[in-house]
């Protein structure tokens, strides 16, 4: 049988999220699960989608938050509108709280599933920018993510989530937060975040020809440089490696969308006297980043602790070792499990003094023990963390929910 989802995703499409392009794009239709996306269009990308899960209904997302906010509810609901009972077996909504309390109204009118893909608290996170931002850029920058995330936080625990046929989360430790919230366990199935070991093969990787790479000793950190993440931490980290390996470079292939928090970040790097060994390259396209990884010695993943972070999944993990390289991380739950249980790296708690210590240590040792830890790692991330084996746990979980479900024609 072929089940058909209609999925109203935060991301725009194209998308470099592998949990959204590469599992249900690539892998679910293998299983068999077909996905309609419908999602705001990537500002700058030129031509047609091509988005292998299924049909794609794009709108314009440029602008404003607010404006891309408006429009992208709006298209959602005429999507949710339109959408053929006779079509579709559930409607999935991933991120959009907003958006999910009209999905689930319109399944349940329809008679179809309701799904909900919970990646990020993402109430919690405009709350937290609203009130770290305060009102230094304006009322209405304040304000607006502050009430939609209030809005957004009340009809998630209170309606979406308790009346969901089921719930995917990114982690065990977001399952348990959001199980604090009154959310049965046995409602929730954590999804990580994996690789597509089909694609990122060290062999099929070329690193990259930067001139700012040779002769020198390369760190990278791939991911985003908002504030949550305390990135300046790896600006102090840098200092202290530079008065050991004074040839170390730390590559930041990630950028932020907030203008005034970039501008800060570059301003810490010069303050910390390093900006010279910091090579920004913004956002690239994941090939591009990847042949970065492959370019350096030892991979960089910070996750400050906290609310926000400690239920997250981090993809560069196992990007990092999937391509050859250690890591240094912090002690957040999800990577704190993947190296106690697979190797390839060290953990510590995220100061600048103890990422130093460890990137020192990573470096200083032979290149052949960096090469097992991270072959160790790599064994790891391709039993449990690979899109072929995740794909499989989630197809059985979407087919269990229509066990004893009458099913509408396939449509398809």
């Amino acid at each position: 049988m072929t089940l058909r989802l209609l999925y109203l995703t935060a991301e725009t499409c194209p998308t470099f999220r592998p949990d959204v392009a590469t599992l249900f794009g690539k892998y679910l239709p293998r299983h068999g699960i077909q996905t309609d996306i419908v999602a705001g269009k990537t500002p700058g990308h030129h031509g047609g989608v091509l988005w292998g899960g299924g049909g794609a209904y794009l709108c314009e997302a440029s602008g404003g938050r607010a404006k891309i906010f408006v429009r992208t509810l709006l298209h959602g609901i005429r999507q949710l509108v339109l959408a053929d009972k006779h079509h579709y077996h559930a409607i999935q909504v991933r991120d959009l709280p907003i958006s999910a309390a009209f999905a689930l109204m319109v399944a349940r009118l329809k008679g179809l599933k309701f799904f909900y893909w919970m990646s990020y608290p993402v109430t919690e996170g405009q709350i937290y920018r609203a009130l770290n931002r305060g009102l230094s850029s304006g009322l209405l920058k304040f304000i607006f993510p502050w009430l939609r995330g209030h809005l957004g936080r009340f009809l998630l625990y209170h309606i979406v989530l308790r009346h969901a046929d089921h719930v995917f989360v990114q982690s065990e430790r977001m399952r348990a937060d959001v199980a604090r919230m009154g959310i049965a366990l046995n409602q929730m199935t954590p999804v990580p975040m994996g690789v597509d070991i089909e694609v990122v093969q060290p062999e099929l990787v070329r690193p990259i020809e930067d001139e700012r790479l040779h002769g020198k000793r390369a760190m990278i950190y791939l991911g985003s440089l908002d504030r949550p993440r305390h990135i300046e931490h790896l600006f102090k980290m840098l200092r202290i490696v530079k008065m050991k390996i004074p040839n170390v470079v730390l590559v930041l292939v990630g950028d932020t969308k907030d203008e005034m928090h970039r501008h800060w970040l570059q301003e810490q790097a010069i303050e910390e006297g390093v900006n010279d060994a910091v090579i920004w390259t913004g956002w690239l396209s994941m090939p591009e980043g990847w042949q970065y990884v492959r370019a350096c010695e030892i991979g960089l993943s910070p996750i400050p602790r906290g609310t926000l972070l400690d239920c997250s999944s981090p993809t560069k993990v196992a990007e990092y070792l999937t391509l050859g390289i250690p890591i240094v991380a912090n002690d957040s739950p999800d990577q704190e499990l993947i190296i106690r249980e697979g190797g390839g790296g060290i953990c510590v708690p995220y100061t600048p003094e103890n990422f130093a210590e460890a990137a020192i240590a990573l470096l200083n040792i032979p290149l052949e023990q960096r090469s097992h830890m991270a072959q160790s790692g790599r064994a790891y991330i391709a039993r449990n963390r690979s899109y072929e084996a995740i794909s499989r746990q989630v197809a059985m979980t979407f087919n269990s929910q229509f066990m004893h479900w009458p099913i509408p024609g396939n449509g398809v």
